[in-house]
């Protein structure tokens, strides 16, 4: 008798041959982003709004690109990796490191980019000149509430703004890690590296690991592996479903679980090598609708779009 195996199962037989951990290359890392970004804000299928709003997006994300590439900023020591293993936590976590204040001069370089660009609606421009007036206790009291998602304190309009600095800041940290020192933590569905949330997650089809999906970071773009049919809020396994928008993008899904009413988007490089975690989860704000209306609400924000509280 044959024995036919879910891909939970197929998953756990070929753990050691899984790629566990993806580090992001900083080479180009926020490059793919907005090149990803400008095509999606291109597409028919997407509103004008919010093509307009990817197109800023884009241009965030090449300056981020931009001052990725000069940043320097200490670095977790030996002393430091080994406590986060003994107490099983993450290396640079986004909660508890002492951030280096290069992360303000990150804020500065991309709200520079975006108001040298005229065509952006005055709005844009208005709240990178607040950005830049604000003082350091202020900048640094909206980051903590960010990455805290103390919702209720942040300023939504300035959080992508904010939160691509942070980005900027942690992408280089964790860039620079060596992947072994990288640990599971006993909560599966949190970055091992900085503790937070995962934006959406890919289904990978290049040779590296291809069939497995990873769970992206929304901060240091970090990729872990979870098995696939596995809800990355709580884990449940029976109480998944996959919905999307009948005639829609074969690209995207939503992973919905009925055991804790959550939802992420999984994106299919199979179906498109050029999906990005972060650009093709913002571009698809349809589906989140869609999936409100039907009682589901998302697991984490999109780190470059948030709500007012």
């Amino acid at each position: 008798m044959q024995r036919i195996l879910d891909p939970t199962q197929i998953e756990a037989f070929a753990q050691r041959a899984i790629t566990r951990i993806r580090l992001a290359d900083r080479a180009d890392v926020f490059a793919n982003r907005a090149r990803r970004l400008r095509d999606l804000g291109q597409s028919n299928a997407i509103g004008r709004s919010i093509g307009d709003y990817l197109r800023v997006m884009a241009t965030v994300a090449d300056a981020q690109q931009a001052a990725l590439a000069g940043l320097a900023a200490p670095l977790p020591d030996a002393a430091g990796i080994a406590q986060a293993h003994e107490c099983r936590m993450p290396l640079i976590h986004a909660a508890s490191w002492r951030r280096a204040s290069c992360w303000r001069g990150v804020l500065e370089q991309l709200c520079d980019s975006v108001a040298a660009v005229p065509v952006f609606p005055s709005a844009v421009s208005e709240i990178c000149a607040g950005l830049r007036g604000s003082n350091h206790a202020q900048l640094e009291a909206q980051a903590d509430a960010l990455l805290a998602l103390r919702t209720e304190e942040i300023d939504a309009a300035a959080a992508p703004f904010l939160m691509a600095s942070l980005q900027v800041y942690w992408v280089h940290l964790a860039s620079r890690l060596d992947v072994g020192d990288v640990a599971a933590l006993d909560v599966p569905g949190v970055c091992p590296v900085c503790g937070t949330l995962p934006v959406a997650s890919v289904m990978r089809a290049d040779p590296r690991s291809q069939g497995y999906r990873y769970l992206h970071c929304a901060l240091c773009a970090t990729e872990w592996h979870l098995p696939r049919v596995t809800c990355s809020q709580c884990q449940a396994t029976k109480e998944v479903a996959y919905l999307s928008i009948e005639g829609g993008s074969e690209v995207i899904s939503a992973e919905s679980c009925d055991r804790c009413h959550t939802y992420r988007k999984i994106l299919y490089q199979e179906k498109d090598p050029g999906v990005e975690a972060v650009a093709d989860d913002l571009a698809s704000l349809a589906l989140d609708l869609m999936l409100s209306t039907e009682g589901y609400h998302r697991g984490s924000p999109n780190p470059l779009l948030w709500q007012p509280a």
